[in-house]
């Protein structure tokens, strides 16, 4: 009986903190006494959870606010300087790694170019990124708060990549390399599911409780926000929709299938055709081609229209299954919006069924290639703020 009213009560209390603290982060600047308003939690108790949050280091005071009568209230705000997270986007032939605070402001960033490394090789670059940020983490009292990576793969609840057929991984256990190193943290994600959370939390789909993200690099990824929440699928695998079949006796993928969606709307149709174009292998196809577009090249923007317009195809099938309110397009491929978009466009408004394409949009991110590193900070500050209360029960419980 004893325990079990102390469990009560101390869950209580950990409930009420973090009601605390969500309130001030959703209003930015707010008084003890507009918190105890907001959320019915009284004054003593609020007073009580401000208290344990500001020697936490988790809130802090800015002068008085504006006066309904009485005193001037102290402001209480969020420290999103508590911590900072890193968010990394591994690419089939990038690393894109930003350090960001605990509200998801990009405070540094750092980006490398590769082809066809090795797994341990990549690590190595990776850890070296990961070096490069965290030295530049400016001092505060919980330093790093952990390590969140976005691959092109298909990742289990346990944080295993099991296939990234792009990078040649099969049932990399990238998660335990990396917090071996690091002693802290890491939180291994789908770059496509990454990459709907950060459009959700920080782009175009704050307002929207149902998004489709569709990124578009060397392969396509799709990543699943519905009725408000990331959608992952029974096992943490949905989204592979890159490798659903467009053409029926099409290419082999890297997968082992036949006319995979990827092979004819991502960057993988343009370094097929790179020697038409004169690129080298050590040029950045996208680039040189965006380039070669920009000054007026047919080829080029014919190229970028049919990517377009299969990009379109695989929309319309995703349209006409999901009946979605949003379709993100991100990743590197945004680029090339200027050719890509028309034909896009003109083939889901072809073939989407009509009634779905009812108070539809089809956008492109304004986060460019920056989502999925966004989205995978984000999983990580956020663990970090539950688990602060988390451990805070469980201290009391102990010592109790």
């Amino acid at each position: 009986m004893f325990k079990n009213t102390t469990w009560n009560q101390y869950t209580i209390k950990n409930g009420n903190k973090s009601i605390v603290l969500e309130t001030i982060l959703k209003e930015s600047t707010i008084s003890r006494a507009e918190i105890a308003n907001k959320t019915g939690l009284n004054k003593g108790t609020v007073s009580s959870q401000v208290s344990e949050l500001l020697n936490e280091e988790l809130i802090y005071e800015k002068g008085p606010g504006a006066s309904s009568g009485g005193r001037r209230p102290v402001m209480l705000l969020f420290n999103q300087r508590a911590g900072y997270s890193i968010g990394i986007d591994i690419g089939v032939n990038y690393i894109l790694g930003i350090l960001t605070d605990l509200e998801g402001n990009i405070c540094n960033e750092k980006s490398i170019n590769f082809h066809n490394l090795s797994f341990e090789n990549l690590t190595h670059k990776l850890m070296n990124v990961i070096d490069d940020l965290t030295s530049t983490a400016p001092a505060s009292k919980y330093n790093i708060v952990g390590i969140g990576i976005g691959v092109p793969g298909s990742v289990n609840k346990l944080g295993e990549v099991l296939l990234a057929p792009n990078l040649g991984w099969q049932n990399v256990k990238l998660k335990e390399t990396m917090e071996n190193v690091y002693k802290c943290p890491v939180i291994i994600e789908n770059e496509a599911n990454a990459g709907a959370y950060g459009e959700k939390k920080f782009g175009r789909g704050k307002r929207e409780t149902d998004i489709v993200y569709v990124s578009v690099g060397v392969g396509i990824g799709v990543g699943l926000v519905l009725n408000g929440e990331l959608y992952r699928g029974m096992n943490g695998f949905s989204g592979e929709m890159g490798h659903m079949t467009i053409e029926v006796n099409g290419m082999r993928c890297r997968c082992g299938n036949k006319g995979c969606w990827e092979l004819y709307a991502s960057e993988q149709a343009l370094i097929q055709q790179a020697d038409d174009f004169g690129i080298t292998e050590d040029e950045d196809t996208l680039d040189k081609m965006i380039e070669l577009a920009e000054k007026g090249d047919k080829h080029a923007i014919e190229s970028f229209q049919t990517i377009g317009n299969y990009l379109g195809a695989g929309i319309t099938n995703i349209i006409n299954s999901l009946n979605p309110k949003q379709v993100i397009i991100g990743n590197r491929l945004v680029g090339a919006k200027d050719w890509i978009e028309q034909p896009l466009l003109e083939r889901t408004k072809a073939n989407a069924l009509w009634f779905q394409q009812h108070e539809l949009q089809i956008i492109f991110s304004e986060l460019n290639t920056h989502s999925s590193a966004l989205g995978v900070a984000a999983f990580t500050f956020e663990n970090f703020l539950k688990d602060k209360m988390h451990q805070e029960t469980s201290h009391m419980l102990v010592n109790k």
